[in-house]
């Protein structure tokens, strides 16, 4: 679109921060609504997190039919090539989408918001981006999703470094040379073991350095021809109703059972048929006590860790990467799918230097200096991860009532949210695929929707009775907290150091980012507070 003069502020309905799954179809369904409403993103392009993950490997983990809009106009008209689509077929997807829903004539790219501050006396929210244009809107949603803020490690020397050093998701549009290099990869959490297979497919030397394992499972790819699709398409509007009332936001749940509630034929027998699916379900289709019961975990733990070690051949490298002690509760911290990950470690090429044996001393001219020796590399790569979560909303300067932050009110106990979906204090905020909301253990798109929906409804609530603002109480974010972190440390995620629980960014609070109840528990919440009169929520501003 056209650029906007600095001095003109634009009058809106609704601005949404972030192009991807939950931005672009807020925006469809506002618009469908009747309402005047904008998305402004970083990037160039649609995507989401999808427009900057392009380093090599980089595909999305959920299996198709999945990961897509539930909207027949859409699916009717395409087809996915495989059944774990990589980076650029899932921006192709985001381009058919933009196309289909005609978004372009309401997305400003490359626009950085710095700035919201919340008009007490006009109810309205005064929106500023870095470029100097300025927006005043009635209702503020940050859709900006789980990994819009990186984390840079904060090593010694690191500026000296005379070779090419990126962060995994800021992969250059034109691809480095990286055929022959000696490459790094530092971090093995899920950008970290996909990024590094496909690296060592090229490399001429790449060394992985891990603090901790990764737990990941082995993906089954498929590759579709033209004729063939994952499922059906007369099946997908049926399919797409499931996924909505699935645990997880997918078709499939928990097996309603114990782990020890089958004997151990009949439990490996489960084990073998989950882990032959090669996708999330023998982490989130298994025993239902898998994640709140430490002897179940094991069970899940031991028959991961054989199944691993068979595919390692240093003894070494096998109590590295498959400990013979459980590191941390299997499925507590974000499980990846991977195809020869484990593998690619019986190649001479290939080295594993453990953080925690050799700690990294500093970043030297030619590479990274351990306590054990310097490492010479071409090219370092951060897959480090983000502040996630919880960073998207904090990076901005938003302020509500009072001029309160949100950073300064996630910054004592963590994030403060009522149903995940809005901030005590601040009026006509709503975001979705956020914190304290399912998020990371929902599908994408389910959740995008359910939320996006939700969203809609309030403005037309607020519309049809013509009030200004309706902003959530602080007894009841306080409750939901609560009631999000009873629900975690029922479980056993806070016995693992993960972004799940806001881990490694420095002064982050620990908390539960995620409400781990369920996808069908969290829309009844959502749907109990709106047929109950928004309860939680405080109406202000009857327009005369």
């Amino acid at each position: 679109m056209g650029s906007i003069e600095a001095t003109h502020v634009e009058e809106l309905d609704a601005l949404i921060i972030g192009a991807g799954f939950s931005g672009v179809y807020q925006l469809k369904k506002l618009r469908d609504e009747g309402y005047k409403a904008k998305i402004v993103e970083t990037g160039s392009g649609y995507g989401g997190v999808w427009y900057w993950n392009r380093y090599p490997g980089a595909r999305v983990d959920s299996h198709t039919p999945h990961y897509q809009f539930s909207d027949p106009d859409l699916w009717k008209d395409w087809h996915w090539k495989q059944r774990f689509p990589d980076h650029n077929e899932l921006r192709a997807y985001f381009e058919f989408v933009a196309k289909k829903w005609d978004l372009r004539k309401d997305t400003y790219f490359n626009t950085y918001i710095t700035s919201a501050t919340w008009d007490e006396a006009q109810y309205k929210w005064i929106i500023k981006a870095r470029d100097g244009r300025t927006f005043r809107t009635t209702f503020f949603l940050p859709h900006t999703g789980i990994a819009a803020s990186r984390a840079i490690p904060d090593w010694k020397g690191i500026s000296t470094y005379k070779g090419l050093i990126v962060h995994s998701s800021y992969w250059p549009h034109e691809q480095p040379e990286l055929k022959g290099k000696k490459i790094a990869v530092v971090g093995t959490g899920s950008t970290g073991v996909q990024l590094s297979h496909a690296l060592s497919e090229v490399a001429g030397d790449l060394t992985v350095f891990q603090r901790t394992p990764a737990l990941p499972l082995h993906m089954r790819q498929v590759e579709y021809a033209e004729d063939e699709e994952s499922m059906p398409k007369s099946e997908l509007e049926e399919f797409f109703k499931e996924c909505l009332n699935g645990y997880w936001g997918f078709d499939f749940g928990m097996i309603p059972k114990g782990t020890f509630d089958d004997d151990e034929a009949q439990r490996r027998a489960n084990y073998e048929a989950l882990w032959k699916a090669g996708d999330f379900t023998y982490w989130l289709g298994t025993y239902s006590d898998m994640l709140f019961s430490t002897e179940a975990n094991n069970e899940a733990y031991k028959f991961w860790r054989e199944k691993t070690r068979a595919r390692i051949n240093d003894p070494r490298l096998q109590e590295l990467l498959a400990p013979s002690k459980q590191p941390y509760p299997f499925g507590t911290k974000r499980v990846p799918l991977e195809r020869g990950y484990f593998e690619m470690f019986n190649k001479p090429n290939v080295h594993l230097v453990d953080v925690n044996e050799t700690p990294v001393v500093e970043v030297t001219e030619n590479g990274i200096r351990t306590t054990e020796k310097e490492w010479d590399f071409d090219i370092i790569i951060l897959a480090t991860g983000f502040d996630a979560v919880t960073g998207g909303l904090t990076t901005i300067d938003i302020r509500g009532i009072g001029g309160q932050t949100v950073k300064e009110k996630f910054s004592h106990n963590g994030p403060t949210t009522y149903c995940g979906i809005s901030v005590a204090g601040f009026p006509n905020m709503f975001f979705s695929y956020g914190p304290q909301a399912p998020t990371a253990f929902c599908n994408g798109p389910t959740c995008a929707e359910l939320q996006g929906n939700w969203i809609a409804e309030v403005m037309n609530r607020l519309r049809q009775a013509g009030i200004s603002s309706i902003v959530a109480d602080e007894g009841s974010a306080k409750a939901w907290g609560e009631h999000v972190e009873s629900v975690a440390h029922a479980s056993l995620l806070p016995k693992a150091k993960s972004w799940y629980m806001g881990d490694g960014i420095p002064g982050k609070p620990r908390a539960s980012q995620m409400y781990l109840g369920g996808v069908p528990n969290y829309h009844a919440k959502l749907r109990s507070c709106a047929s109950n009169g928004y309860q939680g929520f405080n109406f202000q501003g009857l327009k005369v």
